[in-house]
């Protein structure tokens, strides 16, 4: 996901200010002219990855369609404390009516970016590619997945509809893997791929003979992981998740699966600091 869709991200941001504004800024409606004009900038306080540009802009905008902007930086971009990263010119009471909904979508998203692009260039030498899971903030997973892009990391399946990935608790309902996959082919288009996640080695081997396109090694012991590795590999796309941490790619990246998954991109990350200041 490289963009963000124009729909989406209306109603998102608008819910987003309804929430802020409610009934009016009773601080900034009493002290600021209605028809006085101000010059902003934002202001990065740290360094780290830039994202959530356009979504900033979105909130300004929103509230104020003639307001214009000089990007000075842009989506992707690392940037160091002191950094302007956009110049906003518009009325006085829109700057400051935006400014805290805009620096709060912009700062966890470019927190998003950057703990991404760590995780990113740690596996990059191994040709490991680092996922995203649907442990997002419901309502904003659009924006989250957007910025993990932005990171240089890619999205897993976006919601419960594009793909099939057959959990533990499914496994249990149906009976077995093989029965939850029969299940599955039966009444699933041929044209969804087929992920099943497995946590020790006899699921794993009970996967492989159902000639599923990936499989999901969660939560196994690093001697467990080896193993499964050396029986998967060459026979499915293989895929590591369970409460992985940045201490842990590069040692499980060195084994040569294909994706590494980490819920915490979405749900650990630190906000980037950030600053709105009126000049």
């Amino acid at each position: 996901m490289k963009s963000i869709p124009y729909l989406h991200l209306k109603k998102i941001v608008e819910e987003a200010l309804e929430e802020d504004i409610g009934f009016g800024d009773i601080t900034t409606e009493s002290i600021v002219p209605e028809d006085m004009n101000s010059k902003a900038v934002i202001i990065a306080k740290e360094e780290g990855i830039l994202a959530g540009l356009p979504v900033a802009k979105a909130v300004f905008k929103t509230l104020e369609s003639s307001v214009e902007f000089k990007e000075l930086k842009k989506d992707g971009d690392k940037i160091k404390e002191g950094d302007i990263i956009l110049e906003i010119i518009g009325k006085t009471k829109t700057i400051l009516m935006g400014e805290r909904t805009a620096l709060n979508f912009i700062q966890r998203l470019s927190g998003i970016a950057t703990y991404t692009r760590k995780c990113v260039d740690m596996v990059r030498p191994y040709g490991v590619k680092i996922l995203d899971t649907r442990k997002t903030t419901p309502t904003l997973r659009i924006l989250e997945k957007y910025a993990v892009k932005i990171g240089g990391g890619e999205n897993h399946r976006f919601a419960l509809y594009d793909m099939v990935l057959i959990k533990d608790n499914h496994i249990r309902v149906a009976g077995s893997i093989k029965e939850a996959i029969r299940r599955v082919r039966e009444n699933v288009s041929h044209v969804y791929k087929i992920e099943v996640e497995v946590s020790n080695l006899e699921e794993l081997k009970e996967a492989l003979e159902t000639q599923v396109d990936i499989v999901l090694l969660d939560n196994m012991d690093y001697e467990t992981l080896k193993e499964a590795i050396n029986m998967a590999k060459g026979k499915v796309l293989i895929e590591v998740s369970g409460k992985i941490s940045m201490e842990d790619l590069e040692k499980i990246a060195k084994l040569g699966v294909d994706f590494i998954s980490m819920g915490k991109l979405t749900h650990s990350f630190k906000s980037l600091d950030l600053s709105l200041e009126i000049l």
